[in-house]
């Protein structure tokens, strides 16, 4: 599933390629990929005459402000890629992938495509004068971004402070940090130097603090990486990311930790696959 790096890296394509361009049509392929409007010609004669102002990204949510002649008639685009969700900037004349849901038509020669194989990605589009939240309700629910300023070492510590749970389940919950997923969960708690297992509650104010400084981290590297491509994810050029190859435990079970050689493991929590490092995230506790 696309986390944080790979939403971004999609954010910062898209605002390279598809600003101040006008909408002039749409083909929906998949009914059910539009969350909103209910209506599929609803959705595609709303978005048509809008001009795209700028990309913005929530958590793991894309928002595209869209811009008309009328000041007062500004409109939201909003797209969750959600675990297979790829959006594409190609040529018109390109052969139509079997998994594309939803074509968004720019000129006569550019489209924006949504490509989806597991089908549970969504797309929105609020009208003008309506609240993004009360139609992308799931917005509402987001914790703080970990780049931005309200998330600081006090505010996760509020958020994990007695709470009985896994501090690896605790990092995959949005309502405790926006935009996080499995692959920079596990990055982050080997770069602090704490086992998933570990329970929020016994975590001393020191680990939090370099926990809340491996987030920043980890993100900002497979940010400038491209993000992270182990299965499906592709920018909007259609080009792999790169984090992986260089991924401290992530998808490496097995292979030795990069710093003591230790053989990393790899584990269930609640579902989800956990990789570690037994010797540094026991022993030494801070990653460089």
């Amino acid at each position: 599933m696309p986390e944080l790096p790979e939403v971004e890296t999609v954010r910062r394509g898209l605002n390279q390629l598809t600003l101040n361009q006008e909408i002039t049509g749409g083909d929906v392929l998949l009914d059910r990929t539009i969350a909103y409007p209910f209506s599929v010609g609803e959705f595609v004669g709303g978005i048509e005459k809008y001009a795209i102002a700028t990309w913005h990204r929530r958590g793991k949510y894309l928002l595209a402000e869209l811009s008309s002649s009328s000041p007062s008639s500004t409109s939201w685009l909003g797209v969750h890629l959600r675990m297979t969700g790829q959006l594409l900037w190609l040529h018109r004349d390109e052969p139509l992938h079997k998994h594309t849901r939803v074509r968004l038509f720019f000129g006569e020669q550019q489209e924006l495509r949504f490509v989806d194989q597991r089908t549970f990605g969504k797309i929105w589009w609020v009208p003008p004068g309506v609240a993004v939240e009360s139609i992308m309700t799931g917005l509402a629910k987001l914790a703080a971004d970990p780049f931005s300023p309200e998330f600081t070492v006090e505010y996760l510590t509020s958020k994990l402070q007695n709470r009985r749970r896994s501090i690896k389940t605790a990092l995959l919950d949005q309502s405790v940090v926006a935009g996080l997923g499995n692959i920079y969960a596990d990055e982050a708690l080997f770069k602090s130097g704490i086992l998933p297992k570990t329970l929020c509650i016994d975590l001393q104010l020191k680990q939090i603090e370099r926990l809340r400084i491996a987030i920043i981290q980890v993100l900002e590297t497979s940010i400038e990486a491209g993000g992270t491509t182990f299965s499906n994810f592709l920018n909007v050029k259609g080009t792999n990311g790169n984090y992986g190859g260089v991924a401290w435990v992530y998808n490496r079970a097995g292979e030795p930790c990069r710093i003591c050689g230790t053989s990393i493991q790899r584990i269930r929590l609640a579902g989800r696959s956990s990789h570690f490092c037994s010797e540094c995230q026991t022993l030494r506790g801070v990653r460089n």
